[in-house]
C-alpha cells in the first residue's frame, strides 16, 4: 500500500516537471490582430482601412489576409479581398478597381485603402490573418465605416462678390436715408434756392457778421448735399 502510494508521488512529479519543460521551452503561439473600432470618411475621398497583426511566428508564405464586408443595413459578410504572396483584389461587385494593398506582412501591416468612397460602402469591415503555425489568439478585428456627404465648399471670391451686391446698394440707401433725416427742408432751400438780384441775402443785411468760413464746420446737411448727386444723378 505504502509502494503505491510512493509511486503515484513520483508519477505527479514527473508529469509537473515534463509539463513545466513543455511550457518553458515549447510556448503556445498567439496571434493579435487589431484595428480601429470606428473609421469616418467623406465621399470620394480614399480612405485606409488600418489592420496590424502581432505573432510569435515569422511571416512566410503560408500567411494569409482576407477581408470581408457587411452592409450596414445587415446580411451575411462578403469577401472581397485576400492576399497570400500575392493580393488579388476584387474583379467585380461594389469594389472594383477600388481597393489597394498597402499591407507589408514583415512589418506585421495588414492594411488596404478603398479608393472613391461611397455612401453604399458604410458597413463592418473585418481583418482575418493566418500565419500558421499561430492557431490561437485573435486572428480577426473590426472596423466600422462611416461615408458622409460632400458639404460644398465656398469660395472666398463668391462670397466676396455676394457681400458686394448686398452690402453696397443697402450702404448706400442707408446714407440717402440718414442724409434726407439730417438735412432739414429749410437747409435744402437755402443750398438750392435761387436768390434774385435784387433780393437781400442775410449776409447783405446791415450788421450782420460774416461767418469766417474756416471757422465754419461741415454740417451732416452739406455732406449729404455733397455726396448724394453721386449716386442718383449718375
Amino acid at each position: 500500500m505504502v509502494w503505491q502510494q510512493h509511486r503515484i508521488i513520483r508519477l505527479n512529479i514527473v508529469v509537473l516537471l515534463y509539463l513545466m519543460v513543455c511550457f518553458v521551452l515549447c510556448p503556445v503561439s498567439a496571434m493579435t490582430v487589431s484595428s480601429p473600432a470606428e473609421v469616418h470618411s467623406v465621399r470620394g475621398d480614399a480612405v485606409t482601412l488600418t489592420c496590424t497583426f502581432t505573432s510569435t511566428s515569422r511571416a512566410t508564405s503560408r500567411m494569409s489576409v482576407d477581408w470581408s464586408y457587411r452592409p450596414q443595413t445587415g446580411g451575411p459578410p462578403q469577401a472581397f479581398f485576400h492576399f497570400s504572396s500575392l493580393a488579388f483584389p476584387p474583379q467585380d461587385g461594389q469594389f472594383n478597381g477600388r481597393v489597394k494593398w498597402l499591407g507589408s506582412p514583415a512589418r506585421g501591416e495588414a492594411s488596404i485603402q478603398l479608393l472613391n468612397a461611397s455612401l453604399s460602402d458604410n458597413g463592418t469591415y473585418t481583418c482575418s490573418v493566418r500565419n500558421p503555425p499561430d492557431v490561437h489568439g485573435s486572428p480577426t478585428s473590426q472596423t466600422v465605416l462611416t461615408v458622409t456627404p460632400k458639404v460644398p465648399a465656398v469660395r472666398f471670391s463668391d462670397v466676396a462678390v455676394l457681400l458686394a451686391f448686398i452690402l453696397l446698394p443697402s450702404t448706400i440707401i442707408v446714407l440717402a436715408l440718414l442724409g434726407r433725416m439730417c438735412c432739414s427742408p429749410k437747409d435744402k432751400s437755402q443750398a438750392k434756392g435761387y436768390h434774385s438780384p435784387i433780393e437781400v441775402t442775410p449776409e447783405e443785411e446791415p450788421g450782420f457778421k460774416q461767418i469766417n468760413r474756416k471757422e465754419k464746420n461741415m454740417t451732416c446737411c452739406d455732406l449729404y448735399l455733397l455726396v448724394w448727386p453721386f449716386f442718383f444723378c449718375s
